[in-house]
């Protein structure tokens, strides 16, 4: 199916290929603590801003993008939303934290719920977290990352579709086959982590109190590390959930998807019913006592997603309309990189997710399911380890012999790429992967450790002269005038925008509960 793209007219249509970022960062005061403070007012309404949120806690910011048919464009576009939140913390001497795993934590109630005023959509968003930190603690909710959104255009999906001699519609087709991205996706994922993950080491305030396999960093105290680890914010210590183990969900099409996931939401589960939904005083302490509280609770490295309205469910507009883009959520923060991602990062990206939609991807089943965990929990602990083998099949086979494979068909993707944009930056992109097969220490976890073993620096305050780095570059750069006048509308936009969410409130927090649940009845599953 590559090769049917090397047609110039259906080449020609990679061009419109879109992407865009969610990019999370914890804001932490000078000496490297979590910032108490509230979401700055001058960065506007984190329910309603078009480009600045918060994700679990308050002081967790996430920047989005616009979708871009062009990675420069995106890169500009973050970059200047980063000039102008710099702008509006300088006074308080607050920094962005660049590193995925978090700064120097005190106890779990010092972490502040992010809060959203007193509308019925922001306080779902607010007492979902709560939830989040009664089932899993807030600590783990503090760990950031880069969400990486792929989607290709019309024009592409109609060449596809020709190729393959498809009758369906075109929505139901370009379903379909992003699904089967999405298991190609989840079979070589692992790949990704090893390239790009950045967080072999954590602070060892994060793992006080917690059962983990890591050990003392030689180098410095209050560190704790594996030697081959990659990211540790994909494993036991990451995202994470015993409760989820029991819930293996199917990518083999959209209904068994909507059915497996809504199970787990419509599902009570019991451990969470002795939590409650309300306490004595009639505050909620979690959306609902099931599994899921919302699809989001599932920790999964790609989720397919359609844009949704307002009040409505994820799954709901799944259901109704298809998919409309995948959500690659396994990319670690790069700490080293002031955007936490690059240019080039973005081009293997492209090349990977093309090379995973238009290679053949067989039906999967449970078993699978299970190997690619066990082949994450691998890569994320040992992922450097020279002799490392995954699970393949019936197999143990050498991860850098399955690594070179993927490789080298992401570099058949990435020559169409190259063949739409013209150049070849795609491929010279994919070739500076291939050096990391071949040598471990030019990842970017292999650095974290060199440098901080080098400096003799803990994993904090390596972290935290990174930050340091990081908050004068910005500073140097304020934005124009004129930059700086359409930021500052966007923010007194979005006040206004949840001022008017607050004031039209026509149903009671419960009601409106009530008929968002509602929806989850019709995902092919019994509630």
């Amino acid at each position: 199916m590559l090769r049917a793209f090397a047609e110039p007219s259906a080449n020609a249509s990679l061009r419109g290929i879109l992407r865009g970022l969610e990019k999370e960062s914890l804001r932490v005061t000078p000496q490297g603590t979590l910032a108490q403070t509230d979401h700055p007012l001058a960065l506007g309404s984190a329910l309603t801003h078009p480009h600045i949120t918060t994700d679990y806690s308050e002081a967790l910011l996430e920047f989005i993008t616009e979708p871009f048919d062009d990675v420069d464009p995106l890169l500009a576009q973050l970059d200047d939303i980063h000039r102008f939140t710099y702008q509006h913390l300088a006074a308080s001497g607050e920094r962005l934290w660049p590193a995925s795993m978090p700064c120097t934590l005190g106890k779990d109630e010092e972490i502040p719920v992010a809060r959203y005023g007193t509308s019925n959509s922001g306080r779902m968003k607010t007492v979902y977290r709560v939830g989040l930190g009664h089932r899993y603690g807030r600590s783990m909710q503090t760990i950031a990352g880069i969400h990486y959104n792929f989607s290709l255009p019309d024009d592409f999906w109609r060449a596809l579709q020709q190729q393959a001699g498809n009758q369906q519609s075109l929505q139901d087709f370009k379903t379909e086959r992003y699904f089967g991205l999405i298991r190609n996706f989840r079979r070589n994922f692992w790949l990704l982590i090893y390239l790009f993950g950045a967080s072999p080491a954590v602070c060892s305030c994060f793992v006080k109190n917690r059962a983990h396999k890591l050990q003392p960093f030689p180098a410095a105290e209050q560190t704790m590390y594996l030697p081959y680890a990659t990211s540790l914010r994909m494993g036991d210590l990451g995202y994470q959930s015993d409760a989820q183990k029991s819930l293996v969900v199917n990518y083999n099409n959209l209904n068994d998807y909507l059915a497996t996931l809504c199970g787990g939401i419509t599902q009570s589960y019991p451990a969470y019913e002795q939590i409650g939904v309300k306490d004595g005083q009639g505050n909620y302490q979690q959306l609902n006592s099931s599994l899921l509280q919302i699809e989001n609770e599932f920790y999964s490295s790609i989720r397919p997603k359609r844009t949704t309205g307002r009040g409505e469910t994820a799954l709901q507009a799944l259901r109704l309309r298809g998919v409309e883009y995948v959500e690659v959520r396994c990319v670690d923060l790069n700490p080293y990189e002031p955007l936490g991602i690059t240019k080039t990062q973005m081009q293997v990206m492209d090349a990977f997710l093309l090379y995973c939609l238009l290679s053949d991807s067989p039906q999967t089943d449970e078993r699978e399911f299970y190997q690619g965990q066990e082949n994450q929990k691998r890569i994320v602990n040992s992922g450097r380890d020279p002799t490392l083998c995954l699970q393949r099949g019936d197999q143990e086979v050498s991860m850098r012999e399955w690594a070179a494979e993927i490789l080298q068909g992401s570099m058949a993707a990435a020559d169409l790429l190259d063949q739409a944009k013209g150049g070849s930056a795609h491929q010279q992109a994919l070739s500076l992967q291939q050096a990391k097969l071949a040598d471990p220490e030019l990842t970017p976890s292999a650095r974290v450790l060199r440098d901080m073993t080098a400096a003799g620096q803990s994993f904090y305050a390596h972290t935290l002269s990174l930050a340091e780095q990081q908050r004068a570059y910005f500073a140097d750069r304020p934005l124009a005038a004129d930059q700086q006048a359409v930021f500052a509308q966007m923010s007194a936009s979005s006040l206004q925008a949840q001022a008017l969410l607050e004031a039209d409130q026509q149903l009671s927090f419960d009601q409106y509960l009530e008929n968002y649940y509602a929806q989850y009845r019709g995902c092919g599953c019994s509630t």
